[in-house]
C-alpha cells in the first residue's frame, strides 16, 4: 500500500500538511473526521453530545476500515484514532505513518479558540492537552514509522521535510 497517514493531537497540522502533501505527491486526501461528518450528516461535537466518545470511537472505527482499504492516498487522523487497538492494526497495515509532534503551548495557541473540538471544551483547554499529550504520546511514538517535530517552521517547510524523509 501506497497510503500515509497522518497522527498526532489536534492543532498539530495533520490536515494542512496532509492536504500540501497530497498535492506535491499527487495522492487523493482524506481527512478522517470530515468522512465521518459526511457520513452521519452531523458535526463531530454531536455525534460526541449524542452518544458520547465511545459512539464517536465506534464511527471512527468503522470509517478506517474503509478508508484504509483504498490505496496511494494521504489521511489526518482524528487526534483520538490510535486509542483504538484495531485502529493501530488497520493504520499499520495499510502505509506509512507519521507522528506530527507538536509542543503542548504550540498546540494550545492552535486551538485555543476552536471551539469545534469536544475534548478541549469546559474547563483549562491546556491542562487538557497536557493530559492528552501524556496519555497519547507514547502510542504515537510507538506506532509511527517517522516523528516529525512541528514548531517554528512553516507548512511548506514541514512538508517539504517530509517529502525528503519518504524519499529515503
Amino acid at each position: 500500500m501506497n497510503n500515509i497517514y497522518f497522527i498526532g493531537l489536534m492543532g498539530a497540522g495533520k490536515t494542512t500538511i496532509g492536504r500540501m502533501l497530497s498535492k506535491q505527491l499527487d495522492k487523493e486526501f482524506y481527512d478522517s473526521d470530515v468522512e465521518i461528518e459526511r457520513r452521519t450528516g452531523v458535526k463531530i461535537p454531536l455525534i460526541f453530545e449524542l452518544e458520547g466518545e465511545g459512539g464517536f470511537r465506534k464511527r471512527e472505527t468503522l470509517a478506517l476500515e474503509e478508508l484504509c482499504q483504498l490505496d496511494n492516498m494521504i489521511m489526518a487522523t482524528g487526534g483520538g484514532a490510535v486509542l483504538m487497538p484495531e485502529n493501530r492494526v488497520l493504520l499499520k497495515n495499510s502505509g506509512k505513518i507519521i507522528y506530527l509532534r507538536g509542543k503542548v503551548n504550540d498546540l494550545y495557541q492552535r486551538t485555543r479558540h476552536d471551539k469545534t473540538r469536544p475534548l478541549l471544551q469546559g474547563g483549562n483547554m491546556k491542562q487538557k492537552l497536557e493530559r492528552l499529550y501524556l496519555e497519547r504520546d507514547p502510542i504515537y511514538t510507538s506506532l509511527a514509522d517517522y516523528i516529525v517535530d512541528t514548531g517554528a517552521q512553516s507548512a511548506l517547510e514541514i512538508t517539504s521535510y517530509i517529502e525528503d524523509l519518504l524519499k529515503k
